[in-house]
């Protein structure tokens, strides 16, 4: 056991505490917008122990706050050229209206810690221009929602075929094809840090994910001529809106277009 003074210790930790928010505001220009910051320094040791160079292995932070955690795997990757990725996890709780956070733009701490992976990002890459030309400070920010599908109300027993609208969609009206997208890619086991590209196929937008493995397409009016050209792309999924098909021939010849062209393309219709 070892014998210390209380106040010293105290005075200790509150200089650690302090170097810590003085780390963080610099990244905020001085602006004091989030209170007790983890120490990147700390982070960027812990990190640094843990995952040796070279390791392209993802750090889980379940309660990012301000999301220092991103800074410092960023920071450790501009320094030894590494490939290592983070996931921050964080309610959006509410900021204190009369708090200099809210008055500064900021009402949650998510949207505290998004700024901060930007400025952070920009900080590392400017300081350490020579070796982190290729760092990657790119990110992603999704959150969690019901499903996209629309809700049963009824049970089909008692459901009067007369009163039953064929035409309905089954996406609810609000959902992007974002939305839709990523879904998809949870669905199907797909990283969601995977490369998306946007591209038009036959007229109709189509999302390109990790390279032409997985190609989805959500846009109305989709015809078989559309159906046959994403089919000679090859690719490993293929995703289609049910409601996107221009009409029922469409629909019917969709798997014979793709057993043609493609037969070894995973297909799913939403």
């Amino acid at each position: 056991m070892f014998d210390y003074d209380e106040q010293v210790m105290r005075s200790v930790h509150f200089s650690y505490a302090q170097t810590a928010t003085l780390e963080f505001n610099d990244i905020f220009n001085g602006d004091r917008v989030f209170e007790k910051p983890k120490s990147i320094s700390d982070l960027h040791a812990l990190i640094r122990c843990i995952i040796p160079m070279g390791d392209p292995s993802i750090v889980l932070d379940f309660f990012s706050g301000s999301a220092t955690t991103a800074q410092a795997v960023m920071q450790l990757n501009a320094e030894d050229s590494g490939h290592r990725k983070f996931i921050m996890v964080q309610l959006p709780e509410q900021t204190d209206e009369k708090s200099e956070a809210y008055m500064a733009g900021y009402p949650t701490i998510c949207e505290i810690g998004k700024e901060h992976i930007r400025r952070a990002g920009r900080k590392i890459k400017e300081e350490v221009s020579l070796t982190a030309a290729d760092l990657d400070i790119g990110f992603r920010v999704l959150r969690l929602d019901s499903i996209n599908m629309q809700d049963v109300y009824y049970n089909p027993t008692e459901v009067v075929q007369s009163l039953l609208d064929l035409t309905t969609d089954n996406i609810k009206p609000d959902r992007t094809p974002e939305d839709l997208l990523f879904q998809v890619m949870l669905d199907l086991g797909v990283e969601l840090s995977s490369a998306i590209k946007e591209t038009v196929i036959d007229g109709k937008k189509v999302f390109d994910v990790a390279n032409g493995f997985l190609l989805a397409c959500f846009d109305t009016g989709v015809t078989t001529e559309t159906v046959t050209a994403i089919a000679k792309k090859k690719p490993y999924y293929a995703v289609f809106r049910d409601s996107s098909m221009a009409n029922d021939s469409v629909a019917t010849n969709f798997d014979q277009v793709f057993e043609a062209y493609s037969p070894q393309t995973t297909r799913k219709v939403l």
